[in-house]
C-alpha cells in the first residue's frame, strides 16, 4: 500500500502572516513524520497498487485535524484514526467528502 499524507496549508480562517509560516512548517513536519513513522505499518497491507491518502491542516484553534480522503478499509481507516489521536489529531469534520476544483 503506498502511504500519502498532504499537508493543506490553506485554513478557513487567516493567522498572522509571521505565525502562519510557522504553523505551515510544522504542519508539513506533522505530515513527513505521520506518513514516514507512524503510518509506516500501512505499507506492508494490502497490494502495492492500493492507496492510503490523509489530508491534514489546521482547524480555528490551531489544532491539527486530520481526513482520510480515499475509500479505504474500514480496519485502515480506524488504524489511522487510533495512530492520529494518540497524536492529538483531531477528526475533519466536513460536510462535504471530497472537493476537487478542475478547470475552472
Amino acid at each position: 500500500m503506498t502511504v500519502t499524507v498532504l499537508a493543506i496549508t490553506e485554513t478557513d480562517f487567516v493567522p498572522d502572516v509571521s505565525l502562519a509560516r510557522i504553523m505551515n512548517e510544522r504542519l508539513k513536519q506533522a505530515a513527513a513524520e505521520l506518513q514516514d513513522i507512524h503510518l509506516q505499518s500501512m505499507l506492508s497491507i494490502g497490494q502495492r497498487k492500493d492507496d492510503l491518502v490523509v489530508y491534514i491542516s489546521y482547524n480555528p484553534k490551531y489544532t491539527i485535524r486530520f481526513r482520510v480522503v480515499n475509500d479505504v478499509p474500514e480496519e485502515v481507516e480506524n488504524f489511522v484514526a487510533y495512530t492520529c489521536g494518540n497524536l492529538g489529531y483531531i477528526k475533519w469534520k466536513t460536510n462535504v467528502v471530497n472537493i476537487f476544483k478542475g478547470n475552472e
